[in-house]
């Protein structure tokens, strides 16, 4: 009997696998939904925002910050950004407006979450990998995320940290890592 009938190969010999990751740039939305929610709590108690009508709604990726005071809109901002980094949300994923003003001088701000890799990011994450990763290293766009293959592990544990080093203006997660 030939090898790879019959069970005498439970392997296939031609399949070869390279180790590959994902790079993406997600938010948990559970984490940001908790942050608001304290951030709200704390506005309602503390004696400082007493009567400025402070609060912070999510409307899908978009968060709408109001308050009677550009002073106190600025200070609730710093409580949600506080919050947001105790649940270890990347402030890199906020997209701050400009401040409005709003009906009898209050004031507002639209921020928006970034998630998702865009198409000039990625173009520059696949420029950096081909240019500065150890060679054998590949990445390619697919979607909002880019996959990177490697020859060996440990290249592409040098590519991530690579990849942490640089400053994108996005938070950036490595998920999927396969060998």
């Amino acid at each position: 009997m030939k090898p790879g009938f019959g069970g005498f190969c439970s392997k296939s010999t031609n399949l070869v696998t390279m180790p590959t990751f994902d790079v993406v740039s997600e938010i948990d939305m559970q984490e940001v939904k908790n942050a608001l929610d304290q951030a709200n709590r704390e506005a309602s108690t503390r004696f400082d925002f007493k009567g400025t009508d402070s609060e912070i709604e999510l409307n899908q990726m978009e968060l709408l910050v109001r308050s009677s005071t550009e002073d106190r809109l600025k200070a609730l901002i710093q409580v949600l950004e506080e919050k947001l980094v105790k649940r270890q949300v990347s402030l890199k994923s906020l997209d701050k407006g400009r401040i409005e003003e709003g009906a009898k001088s209050s004031a507002r701000m639209k921020i928006t979450l970034k998630a998702g890799i865009e198409t000039d990011t990625a173009k520059q994450i696949n420029k950096m990998i081909k240019e500065s990763a150890p060679k054998g290293v590949t990445s390619s766009t697919q979607g909002n995320q880019v996959r990177v293959t490697g020859k060996k592990r440990d290249d592409l544990q040098q590519t991530i940290t690579l990849l942490k080093e640089a400053d994108l203006g996005i938070p950036l997660q490595f998920v999927n890592f396969r060998d």
